[in-house]
C-alpha cells in the first residue's frame, strides 16, 4: 500500500498525540503544590511547629497575644515583626534546620525543619 504525503503526515501527528497523551513524551512529573502552614503565638510562646515543610511552602505566623512578637531566624534568613492580632507570611527559601526566636521575649524559641 502506497502512502501519500498527506496520509503519512496525519499518521505521524497521531503517533505524537498518542505518545504525549500516554505520558511517554518524556515530560517531567508535576511538582507538588506548595503548602501553607500556621504557627500561632499565644500566651507568650510559639505553638507547635509543623513538620513536612519544604522549600517553597508558606508559613503563616499568627500573633494572638496582646504584645508585639518577632519570628527571627538565628541564621538571619528571616526577621518578621508581628503586631498583636496580626499575621505575617514567610515563603521558605532554603532547606535545613532553622532555629528561630522572638527578639523581645527570650523564652520564645523554636526550630523549623525544612526539606528540599
Amino acid at each position: 500500500m502506497k502512502m501519500t504525503f498527506k496520509h503519512a503526515a496525519r499518521q505521524a501527528a497521531f503517533a505524537v498525540t498518542a505518545t504525549a497523551s500516554l505520558g511517554l513524551a518524556g515530560a517531567a512529573p508535576a511538582a507538588p503544590a506548595a503548602q501553607t502552614y500556621t504557627i500561632t503565638m499565644a500566651n507568650m510562646s510559639y505553638g507547635s511547629v509543623p513538620s513536612g515543610v519544604k522549600v517553597g511552602d508558606t508559613i503563616l505566623w499568627v500573633n494572638r497575644d496582646t504584645v508585639l512578637h518577632t519570628a527571627t531566624a538565628r541564621d538571619h534568613s528571616f526577621d518578621l515583626r508581628i503586631a498583636p492580632g496580626k499575621t505575617a507570611k514567610l515563603v521558605v527559601q532554603k532547606p535545613g534546620s532553622i532555629a528561630f526566636y522572638c527578639i523581645l521575649h527570650a523564652a520564645m524559641r523554636g526550630t523549623l525543619t525544612v526539606a528540599p
